[in-house]
């Protein structure tokens, strides 16, 4: 990913934070030089300073047979806005695009069926609706079981993480804020997201 030297995230917590927060993310192999992607929640951990992205296939997905040994790229992305040249301070200028987005390249390992897999599914359920975890265990093992056959777990280690917030930091103080007061004022949550991280680096 393309990245000016002033986009990039000022950390690792910040990247990790970002992924935690817009965890749906797309799964990108390549198989015979053409890309493929799925779409799918990640837990996102970090163990012993290794950035670890835990998730699972549907059995059926063909891609779920084409990520060991394989490079994988997962793209977190989420808000973005459409920056006028209204909020510029000349005329001379031109629309853009602001956003965060995290790429994180590794290979995969796949998690054995089972228990192991009860496990990620138990983690996953507390982590997006932890409601809904006693429900989970009380449900019949035979119908658990089941469920589970259908899938395929895995987890990714990070070995190159590449993240980018594009929030108008080459502009001026009179422009970004602007663009915050505009963004700020929108209904759409995905622009008053994006004034949010803007003001945070204020």
């Amino acid at each position: 990913m393309y990245i000016p030297s002033f986009n990039k995230f000022p950390n690792q917590q910040e990247a990790i934070s970002f992924m935690q927060r817009y965890s749906f993310a797309a799964i990108v192999t390549a198989e015979d030089d053409v890309p493929v992607a799925s779409h799918l929640p990640f837990l996102v951990e970090l163990r012993e300073d290794k950035i670890v992205l835990l998730s699972h296939f549907a059995k059926a997905n063909p891609q779920a047979g084409q990520i060991v040994g394989k490079s994988i790229l997962v793209i977190f992305t989420e808000p973005h806005a459409y920056i006028s040249p209204t909020n510029y301070e000349k005329e001379t200028n031109v629309p853009t695009w602001n956003y965060l987005a995290v790429h994180a390249y590794g290979k995969a390992t796949l998690i054995p069926e089972g228990e192991e897999t009860a496990t990620l599914l138990a983690k996953m359920i507390s982590n997006y609706e932890p409601g809904y975890l006693q429900q989970w265990n009380s449900l019949p093992d035979e119908y658990k079981q089941k469920m589970m056959k259908g899938i395929v777990a895995f987890e990714i280690v990070v070995d190159d993480l590449q993240g980018k917030q594009k929030l108008s930091q080459n502009r001026s103080a009179i422009e970004r804020d602007n663009i915050i007061n505009s963004l700020d004022k929108s209904p759409d949550t995905n622009e008053s997201e994006i004034a949010k991280y803007m003001s945070k680096l204020k």
